[in-house]
């Protein structure tokens, strides 16, 4: 495989490092065009994300909630993370016992592969239907030996040590409280796979006490569809469920003392309804990084959005390669100009965690910042790590 087809994008949290799932407690315990200006043109030979000559992007594409929940399996089977915080995000939800502790809760990958054996094995799906479906191809690619193949699969399988970084950086800050104490919000996280940053702020949300509660918008987008449906929509389903077990004795039953999580029809009816009664919604996107995939987003965002809404870009390890770093800082400049356009009062702002350099591939920290700054972004360092890889996490805003 030619070096440009196959990336590395360094160390992943590997999954040896996931915790056994412990036994449950016992029951009853506007789709207007970018601003148009100069800084934010996307380049003619970096269109999308991730271009390979001669290979067709993936075009963006909504995903409709109620088609992934579809998808989804009898049964899921997962591990913890657990990710050890400098202070509690949710101080005043009553439950400062594990505060400092966070368990973020990963689909095995073994269990993964079981799903797409048995999607082939069934004559009535899709994708054996047309013998192995590009969904069904580009999982296999990302269940393999590669973190990257480029145009192909993008890593969103892996959950990559930035991402870590990430959810202690908005723990630190009490990003959730920042967010939904002041009125409605948006999250969008670009390139989220695991979504490990999108997870704990989730977690957070559904733990925090207010009166009235604001709305919460949440996109996750991925190159890939099949990380969606697969690994992204499961890992919350299981965020929902471990914050619930010990209140919601029909979750608690749903847990199966060897780690897997069922998911009943009464079980996703109480994970819908309790989005809508803390009043977060999700909206799904993938494909490449374009000013299409902008378009796209904003016009799948509520219209009843006010002008002092919030809203907050996050992208972990999201700038691995030159043309990964290039369009990347192109699609977050356009979110950012159209959100100081749209929503005013609403100080939108980007959180993004790299490592300092990709070796091998071309990528750095630096190079983002030096390209976010050239266009008229204001960026600050939040957090470096200078034991093992150095990573870091910055804030971009426009002055």
């Amino acid at each position: 495989m030619p070096f440009d087809q196959v990336r590395n994008r360094g160390d992943d949290i590997e999954e040896d490092t996931q915790q056994t799932a412990p036994p449950p407690p016992p029951a009853g315990s506007g789709a207007a065009n970018p601003a148009s200006s100069p800084s934010t043109t996307f380049s003619t030979t970096a269109a999308g994300a991730f271009p390979v000559q001669g290979k067709p992007l993936l075009p963006p594409l909504l995903h409709d909630l109620d088609q992934l929940l579809a998808r989804l399996p009898s049964k899921i089977a997962f591990g913890l993370l657990h990710v050890d915080l400098e202070v509690d995000p949710n101080p005043s939800h009553g439950d400062s016992s594990n505060g400092r502790q966070l368990a973020l809760p990963r689909r095995e990958l073994w269990d993964v592969r079981v799903q797409l054996m048995a999607e082939d094995d069934d004559p009535s799906s899709s994708s054996a239907a047309a013998g192995e479906s590009s969904e069904s191809s580009e999982a296999r690619a990302g269940l393999g030996q590669h973190d990257v193949k480029t145009g192909i699969y993008e890593g969103g399988f892996k959950s990559w040590e930035s991402s870590v970084d990430m959810v202690k950086v908005l723990a630190r800050e009490r990003t959730v409280e920042g967010l939904l104490s002041r009125g409605p919000s948006v999250v969008v996280e670009l390139g989220c796979g695991t979504a490990l940053p999108s997870l704990a702020l989730f977690t957070w949300a559904l733990n925090h006490n207010t009166t009235p509660k604001h709305p919460l918008s949440l996109v996750l987008a991925d190159y890939n569809p099949s990380v969606l449906y697969l690994v992204t929509l499961p890992n919350l389903i299981l965020a929902w469920a471990l914050q619930q077990r010990t209140a919601n004795p029909l979750v608690a039953e749903a847990f199966t003392p060897d780690g897997e999580l069922e998911l009943t029809l009464e079980l996703l009816a109480a994970f819908r309804s309790s989005l809508a009664e803390h009043h977060i919604t999700f909206t799904f996107l993938s494909g490449a990084w374009s000013p299409e995939f902008v378009d796209l987003l904003y016009s799948a965002l509520p219209a009843d959005l006010p002008d002092t809404a919030a809203t907050l870009v996050l992208g972990s390890e999201t700038i691995y390669s030159p043309f990964a770093l290039e369009s990347f800082s192109a699609t977050l400049f356009a979110m950012l100009q159209r959100e100081r356009r749209d929503r005013p009062d609403g100080g939108a702002r980007a959180v993004v965690a790299a490592k300092r350099l990709y070796f091998g591939v071309g990528g750095s920290l630096d190079d983002f910042v030096d390209r976010m700054r050239a266009m008229g972004a204001a960026v600050r360092t939040l957090a470096e790590e200078t034991q093992g890889v150095h990573r870091g996490v910055v804030d971009c805003v426009l002055p």
